[in-house]
């Protein structure tokens, strides 16, 4: 009796994180210090570094990822997006000026002409780093343009005050689609299979937490004078609820955020290679409630600071407290002004540390331990494919304060 072979499933590729934790923090501290001196310019290198580590030290069945962007080439795009931005500046306040006189003129051009051009520095800046991004000796890459992006993604937003929002999950899934459609692995071709339906019936409470929320304190009070015996009644609910925003916040932003990257991750496709996450609903608050926390511990020493720095101004020049802040008191007010710069600039240094070792560094490592990529075989034979993006886009996200991995 012939027996039939059958081959066994093919195991999934094992994704881990090896960096150290400390290793990390010491980066970002070290990176913010010389961004100090710098006057912020390290920030390019400070950058590269940051992803060249997070990088080489996550591994996808075992080989881990390279990165080989650097930051010449970082500061090279933001030079040249500089050179496109401020003559737009220049332009429109010249503009406005001469508008102001008839009062035809507000802001709300330049909004939309920034918010389209961030946009388009949204996917110029993925596609730079997707192409400084190799694993296995092959190089991903990215086509598409960034001017048809950025019409999508302006045309959905017009959407999200009309639906209140409940737009933004379809909104996310089709912009996930046209970058995933231009993105590959070498010879494999990308895709988005995640679904706006599927984001939407798992954010769908959140959203209506964040309603209510909202809407109590509006509309309790002025509903209730029309019956004056539930205007007691109506404060404490109203009380409740604005108590409420700044608790549950943290803790609304974080699952939301969770589920937001679980579902992303998770329609992920280059050919027959899938990614799947399990990352869970309350891994990601605590990382928010961390960084809040550390805010308030680094505003209360910077506030101490001013304390104690006008304390010591005055003692140095005989000069009252109260009129250290006076205007035009040049006597005590030049140095106040000069240490509250020193302190400014400490605070400001304290909390991009917190940002990046929370919400890059430690955020990375969760979304890593939670990731599975399956049918690795597909990725055995892969022939290189695609040529070098500039850096560019990411000069704009850079200039317009475009936040992102």
């Amino acid at each position: 009796m012939n027996q039939m072979l059958v081959t066994p499933p093919a195991l999934p590729g094992l994704v881990a994180f090896s960096g150290e934790r400390g290793e990390f923090r010491r980066l970002a501290t070290r990176g913010a210090l010389l961004e100090l001196v710098t006057v912020g310019f390290y920030r390019f290198w400070l950058a590269t570094d940051i992803r060249r580590h997070l990088w080489s030290h996550t591994s996808v069945d075992g080989d881990a990822f390279e990165y080989t962007g650097r930051g010449k080439e970082l500061l090279i795009g933001f030079l040249f997006a500089l050179a496109i931005v401020a003559p737009v500046y220049l332009a429109y306040f010249l503009v406005g000026l001469e508008a102001e006189r008839f009062k035809a003129f507000a802001s709300f051009p330049l909004v939309a002409f920034f918010y389209i051009f961030g946009q388009f520095a949204i996917y110029r800046a993925r596609r730079y780093r997707l192409t400084r991004t190799a694993w296995r000796g092959v190089r991903f890459w990215m086509t598409g343009s960034g001017w048809a992006y950025a019409a999508r993604a302006a045309l959905w937003t017009l959407l999200l005050p009309l639906t209140l929002g409940l737009i933004l999950p379809w909104r996310e899934a089709a912009l996930e689609r046209y970058k995933m459609a231009h993105s590959h692995y070498g010879d494999l071709q990308g895709r988005f299979e995640g679904r706006g339906s599927e984001l939407f019936k798992r954010g769908l409470w959140i959203w209506l937490v964040a309603v209510v929320t909202v809407l109590v304190p509006i509309l309790a009070i002025p509903l209730a004078k029309s019956s004056p015996g539930l205007l007691p009644l109506a404060k404490i609910i109203s009380g409740a609820a604005g108590l409420f925003i700044p608790i549950g916040a943290p803790f609304l932003y974080g699952i939301f955020k969770a589920v937001e990257w679980r579902w992303w991750i998770s329609g992920i496709r280059f050919g027959e290679v899938r990614l799947e996450s399990a990352l869970p609903r309350g891994a990601l608050f605590g990382l928010y409630w961390k960084v809040i926390g550390w805010f308030l511990l680094v505003a209360a020493v910077f506030m101490g600071y001013l304390f104690l720095s006008a304390t010591a101004v005055a003692s140095l020049t005989g000069t009252p407290i109260a009129k250290i802040f006076t205007p035009g008191n040049l006597q005590g007010g030049v140095p106040i002004l000069v240490l509250a710069g020193i302190g400014y600039l400490g605070f400001i240094l304290a909390l991009n540390v917190v940002m990046r070792v929370y919400l890059l560094g430690d955020l990375w490592v969760r979304l890593v331990g939670a990731t599975t990529v399956y049918g690795m075989d597909a990725a055995a034979d892969v022939a290189a494919r695609g040529e070098l993006a500039s850096a560019v886009g990411e000069g704009l996200a850079d200039g317009l304060d475009v936040v992102g991995f």
